[in-house]
């Protein structure tokens, strides 16, 4: 998994990520719009992890749900982590854009210019704070939703809300 050699890269190490689940299920769904919001998810999962408990320690494994039952409008997927939990003086403002915990010098490093490379190779778990309300709006343009919750000092569950039935209507304004 790439994500946790960029992760690997930055740390030293990676937590596990374990899926179960309905590995088997298929649905309609933009594939890239599926993927950025689960790297997202993931990314924040890793490095929190990472950070809380500390390079070099045994970290808990990431744990990623995927929930579909047969009478179930939504396909469902949680993302568990242990990585400390969000402060609730924090969680309004996770979906706010350019709201990041990521070191300062890691968005200085992203926006520098320097006039002999014209992107970055350094790929961070963390930065200038568009991941998660993206992430939420693409899950809400299709009719889903994207939510969280954390319990600080201990981790956060992120719920991911699909919606596979086909009559979903893209929310465009008439």
């Amino acid at each position: 998994m790439q994500l946790s050699c960029a992760c690997t890269r930055k740390y030293g190490d990676a937590p596990e990520v374990i899926i179960t689940g309905r590995l088997d299920m298929t649905f309609p769904y933009v594939p890239t719009h599926l993927h950025y919001i689960m790297l997202e998810l993931l990314k924040n999962s890793m490095r929190a992890t990472v950070e809380h408990h500390g390079v070099d320690a045994d970290y808990p494994p990431i744990k990623v749900v995927i929930a579909d039952g047969s009478d179930n409008e939504d396909v469902i997927i949680k993302v568990s982590d242990e990585g400390g939990g969000i402060p609730r003086s924090n969680m309004k403002r996770i979906w706010s854009y350019l709201f990041t915990t990521a070191d300062p010098e890691i968005q200085e490093g992203m926006v520098a210019f320097n006039e002999n490379v014209d992107h970055s190779i350094d790929s961070p778990l963390a930065g200038l704070g568009y991941g998660l309300p993206i992430s939420r709006s693409y899950a809400r343009y299709f009719g889903g939703d994207l939510s969280i919750m954390s319990m600080e000092g201990y981790g956060t569950d992120c719920f991911v809300y699909l919606t596979r039935l086909g009559d979903t209507k893209e929310p465009l304004p008439i």
